[in-house]
């Protein structure tokens, strides 16, 4: 028998229910992405993994061609960017997503523009997120692995050095083009820092930008140069859960998940 569109034979209202802490009862993070980026949702969702744990992200208009000139337009919009993640509801960290745009900008106006939708919530950064990382892995001399061109570059490292962690080797695609640097294949990518890497006077490897794609071969990488190796997005995910208060040893991750 078909019924007519108005014969509800059961409406119940107000139904009982009891509220939990949601998907992120142990750690909320909020994640500010690049218009351009194809990448780093995809690497956080797998390395973020955790029961307990949740991020919510945003988008912010940058260029796609990447220069220090483009980059500091960012700075303009990350208020607003972070104002529109879970506006009203309660966050433990922000992170925004550009290694280059957060050294242009600069980590401090960063954690600045940030805080003005988010009174002193936690912040972190890829470049941030990757020199702590390779300091608490002990590193004191790393290779620094790129898709720059060789003006970003030197700034680069320039910046890190500057932060007591030298940088006696150095790699790069010269690639200006994000969209494009989004599709540098793993092998690429991974014969680079291999190449680089595997230089006697370092003790580390980081890989910059979060459009390149290495979380996946992170283990191999350190298994073959029997070094730490890290990378943007990698370093970052590990920073935010550690300001977040998530410290316990996730395997299958590389060493900087296990230290």
């Amino acid at each position: 028998m078909t019924l007519a569109a108005d014969d509800l034979v059961l409406n119940r209202q107000n139904l009982p229910f009891t509220l939990d802490e949601g998907i992120g009862a142990r750690a909320r993070i909020g994640l500010i992405v690049l218009a351009t980026d194809h990448t780093i949702e995809h690497e956080w969702r797998q390395i973020m993994a955790i029961p307990g744990v949740a991020y919510y992200e945003s988008r912010i208009f940058n260029s796609s061609a990447i220069t220090p000139e483009t980059l500091a337009t960012m700075e303009r919009d990350l208020t607003q960017a972070t104002a529109v993640i879970r506006p009203g509801q309660p966050m433990d960290v922000i992170a925004y997503g550009c290694t280059s745009g957060a050294m242009v900008i600069g980590e401090d106006k960063v954690a600045a523009r940030v805080r003005e939708a988010r009174p002193g919530i936690a912040v972190t950064n890829p470049i941030s997120a990757a020199i702590a990382g390779m300091k608490a892995l002990g590193c004191r001399r790393i290779a620094l692995l790129t898709p720059y061109i060789d003006r970003i570059n030197r700034m680069m490292r320039d910046y890190i050095q500057a932060r007591d962690l030298g940088v006696p080797a150095m790699g790069s695609f010269n690639h200006e083009e994000d969209n494009e640097v989004a599709r540098i294949d793993g092998a690429s990518v991974k014969a680079a820092a291999l190449e680089i890497g595997r230089h006697r006077d370092v003790d580390g490897v980081f890989v910059a930008c979060t459009s390149l794609r290495v979380a996946a071969l992170i283990e191999d990488l350190e298994a073959e140069l029997g070094k730490p190796v890290t990378s943007s997005n990698h370093a970052m995910a590990w920073h935010a859960l550690r300001l977040a208060r998530i410290s316990e040893p996730l395997g299958g991750r590389g060493r900087l998940f296990r230290a």
